[in-house]
């Protein structure tokens, strides 16, 4: 959320700010204009309030004299039935403001690159080079069902289009990245393991930012009012809704795994084919929690944390720096990495490493204190995938296959595996 001193102070930063990330930035005019009348109404009430404290001791005064205060109480009865009619009106102030908040993106950071789409990125650097193949490679969803990682159908028969069924050494293939990237994270990172709940209530999601904007693309329940997690970022982040930190906490590493679940995925039947696009997958998730000042550093030591799985396991990848237009709701700046999967020609996002500033802080009421007795501040929320698993399977499958149809295993991996090379049985 954004801080709405900064939209009454600096009205056309913010519609600038608006405009780069494709938001139509009339939306200030008119929060300004309903933040103009719940001042004045609130001024208002104040004045009143003051005025029926006057009235009050002018009361007293008189009956403790034994007089006649009738029409003072007469005048207070008014003014209280005034100060009623305002405070509801307040209420309804407050309320179109806060709808027009929470429906309001993060302004990007000053030194995100001006552009409309994902075409305006920026490639920040590359790492690893590309293999080269002297035989017919395949894409990962042949090389998975040869062998016999992953059943497709039966996935699709069980839930639905978009889900799919592990199996044999393909689902231990899974666990053992999920193991691998956790116990890097928290041995080698800092990070402190979480393993949260994978539904959240409705405050949890608002806090995040993916409500109320983007509700068509979760799942829901119908009777508890209970969301199915789209990333361990949601529930790890609230955590610590609607708490005083001390600063001496800070800064807070957590790394979850989670599986996630997204109802938007496969959209106009793009991307459809194996790992590229699933409705269920798994994840392991960086969550920060660091100093205002902090930020800006955490958040190129979240994208190395990052990295370091892709160079463990040799996947050659490249990291994109998103431009305004394709920033997400709540990101102020964001590293794509991309990864290379040669089997389907393209590079895969594996992970986005976001800084959000105050702005998921703010909707979380997520607060910390320098000192006891300092005014509390908002804090600064990173996150990023650490990473996603089902393109970096993909990418394993097509990086590491040979000419007779095995996958050779990335060394880091044999340890979790227990092989080092996948075949048909």
């Amino acid at each position: 959320m954004l801080d709405r001193n900064i939209i009454r102070n600096e009205p056309e930063k913010v519609k600038a700010g608006l405009a780069s990330k494709n938001n139509d930035p009339s939306v200030v005019d008119e929060l300004l204009c309903l933040d103009e009348q719940w001042r004045a109404k609130t001024a208002e009430v104040e004045r009143l309030k003051a005025e029926r404290n006057r009235v009050s001791d002018e009361i007293g005064a008189i009956k403790k004299q034994k007089g006649d205060a009738s029409e003072q109480i007469a005048q207070m009865s008014q003014i209280k039935g005034r100060i009623q009619d305002l405070d509801a009106e307040v209420v309804v102030f407050d309320k179109q403001i806060d709808d027009l908040l929470l429906n309001m993106p993060n302004l990007p950071d000053e030194s995100v690159p001006m552009g409309k789409n994902e075409e305006d990125n920026v490639v920040v650097r590359e790492w690893g080079d590309r293999k080269s193949f002297d035989f017919t490679i395949k894409p990962h969803w042949e090389l998975a069902e040869e062998l016999e990682l992953i059943d497709f159908p039966r996935g699709v028969k069980v839930s639905g289009s978009g889900f799919i069924v592990y199996k044999g050494i393909g689902a231990k293939l899974e666990r053992s990245l999920i193991s691998f990237m956790l116990d890097l994270h928290t041995e080698k990172h800092g990070y402190v393991e979480i393993f949260p709940p994978f539904m959240v209530n409705r405050a949890s999601y608002v806090g995040t930012g993916q409500l109320p904007k983007f509700e068509e693309e979760m799942y829901a329940t119908k009777w508890d009012d209970l969301y199915l997690i789209s990333t361990a970022e949601v529930p790890v982040t609230n955590l610590y809704r609607d708490e005083i930190l001390a600063g001496s906490q800070l800064p807070i590493y957590h790394a979850a795994y989670s599986a996630c679940f997204r109802r938007e995925a496969g959209a106009a039947g793009k991307d459809t084919r194996g790992l590229l696009r699933l409705h269920e997958f798994n994840k392991v998730e960086l969550v920060k929690f660091v100093l205002p000042e902090t930020s800006a550093q955490e958040h190129e030591n979240l994208c190395q944390n990052a990295e370091t799985v892709l160079q463990m396991l040799d996947i050659p990848y490249r990291v994109v720096e998103l431009c305004t237009g394709d920033l997400s709701f709540s990101a102020a700046k964001c590293y794509d990495l991309e990864i290379w999967s040669p089997g389907v020609d393209r590079w895969l996002e594996v992970s986005s490493c976001s800084n959000f500033k105050d702005f998921q802080a703010r909707r979380a009421s997520i607060r910390f204190r320098r000192e006891p007795a300092s005014k509390p501040e908002f804090v600064h929320t990173l996150n990023g995938s650490g990473v996603a698993l089902p393109r970096l399977v993909a990418s394993i499958l097509e990086n590491y296959q040979q000419p007779d149809g095995s996958v050779q295993v990335p060394s880091a991996l044999i340890p979790y595996l227990g092989v080092d090379e996948i075949r048909k049985k």
